[in-house]
């Protein structure tokens, strides 16, 4: 990269909006590592005229460019290297509106999804999407990898939460999308381009996000399950009554992060197969409690405990969400976002398990996930075992099931090599022919999902 072009792409953002040399030290390259960021430069513009503007001297110039977000992703969308300009729309968090009336608000990118949940309901509404990673990860970000998460199950995925946007392309052109619309039938979809493109295709700047009416209270419970088909018969049980989130863990799962390795003290004794965390909508406690004693006396449950306060019902939750003591107890562990049928949960899983121990007894795998939307995650501890064969194990027997590769969190890098094992040759090679139309050159997000 030219000085005369980073003093160009200075120009357009100000001198607090470029960042290169040593101002660049301190910057980490995501919340879940420990390196620092690699790039040429990192240009933090404040509007999509300057995105537009940054684009179009990128452009001229054949200049890469890395779109980042909350830069909390897992498969390596947002990695970059020495001579790549990463672009944050770190500077571009502002909440523009609220349409009450008409339940959607109007973002920028950069605003991060708690507040975003935190305007809604001041205004007495309620935004869907809720994940792990809220407090950091970035509307831009949940649009471009398509984010999911725990209300997947009751309001669907980020596409669904997404009435417009507006995008700029890498040639610094604007596609301005920003509908406030439910229904509008006219051609090609086109936002829906850009959802889970991964910074491919273009650069999101702006949004018109659905809310919906605040549900009412949540109750949380945590239960004891003795088999497999039990707990398929508890996600339909509730599903009839305001189901909001179900959550499984495999037993070891459950005892790794309530036992010594973390500060959690098990909510529940009782030795099962399974642990179900549900969350329902439920402004009577009483009937829910009825519900549960209800599985009790089918003997679809064997131990079970209701939160019975928002400090409970955070502890439950962390149980599921913790990943600290996993780092504790292991040197290394794999972790993996796939999707299947629910039915094949636990064969896939004890298949797994059996094939890991075949190649080393001490590998060991933990399962858990979202079970109403068909979304497990594994942490693995592959003992001697490769990154390489244990990604084969995981990933090839997903094409047998119909499964997917990445239920949530994209392909990135991470996953290129096994996109095969969801996606056919004619399905890829039509994502190429997108990619080249929208970026001809390759310059945005080069690398990412597959190679041209």
């Amino acid at each position: 990269m030219s000085d005369s072009l980073l003093d160009e792409i200075a120009a357009v953002v100000g001198a607090a909006g470029l960042l290169t040399g040593s101002a660049l030290a301190g910057r980490s390259a995501g919340i879940w590592s420990g390196e620092a960021l690699r790039a040429k430069a990192l240009v933090r513009p404040c509007s999509t005229a300057e995105v537009a503007a940054v684009m179009r001297l990128c452009h001229a110039a054949g200049q890469s460019v890395i779109p980042v977000g909350g830069m909390t992703g897992l498969a390596g969308a947002h990695e970059s290297g020495p001579d790549d300009v990463v672009l944050s729309t770190e500077r571009m968090q502002r909440i523009e509106s609220i349409d009450v009336d008409g339940r959607s608000m109007t973002v920028e990118a950069g605003a991060i999804l708690q507040q975003v949940q935190d305007a809604a309901a001041d205004a007495g509404l309620y935004f869907a999407l809720d994940l792990g990673a809220r407090a950091s990860c970035t509307i831009g970000g949940n649009i471009a990898t398509n984010a999911g998460g725990v209300r997947v199950l009751r309001y669907g995925m980020m596409r669904e939460q997404l009435l417009g946007v507006e995008v700029v392309l890498a040639d610094g052109s604007v596609l301005s999308s920003m509908f406030n619309l439910l229904k509008n039938n006219t051609g090609y979809d086109l936002r829906q381009f850009f959802v889970g493109s991964e910074g491919t295709l273009g650069v999101v700047t702006r949004a018109v996000l659905r809310l919906h009416e605040a549900p009412p209270p949540v109750q949380t419970a945590l239960l004891a399950v003795p088999e497999w088909s039990r707990v398929m018969s508890l996600l339909r049980y509730f599903d009839t009554g305001g189901l909001a989130a179900c959550e499984v863990m495999w037993r070891n799962d459950y005892e790794l992060n309530t036992g010594d390795f973390s500060d959690i003290e098990p909510p529940l004794t009782t030795a099962a197969p399974y642990y179900l965390l549900i969350d329902v909508f439920a402004a009577d406690r009483d009937e829910f409690e009825d519900r549960l004693a209800a599985c009790f006396e089918r003997g679809d449950v064997v131990d079970g405990v209701l939160a019975l306060s928002e400090a409970e019902r955070q502890a439950l939750w962390r149980i599921r969400e913790d990943f600290e003591p996993e780092q504790r107890c292991f040197e290394r562990v794999f972790g993996y976002d796939i999707s299947l049928p629910i039915q094949r949960m636990e064969e896939v899983v004890e298949t797994l398990g059996r094939e890991l121990r075949k190649r080393d007894a001490g590998a060991e795998v933990f399962a858990y996930g979202h079970i109403g939307d068909g979304n497990l995650h594994y942490s693995i501890y592959p003992g001697s075992l490769s990154r390489d064969e244990v990604d084969a194990l995981v990933y090839r027997p997903l094409a047998a099931v119909s499964g997917s590769v990445s239920a949530e969190h994209g392909i990135g890098i991470e996953k290129k090599a096994w996109l095969h094992c969801t996606r056919n040759t004619a399905e890829i090679e039509l994502m190429r022919r997108v990619k080249r139309m929208f970026d001809p050159d390759n310059l945005l997000n080069p690398g990412k999902l597959f190679d041209l």
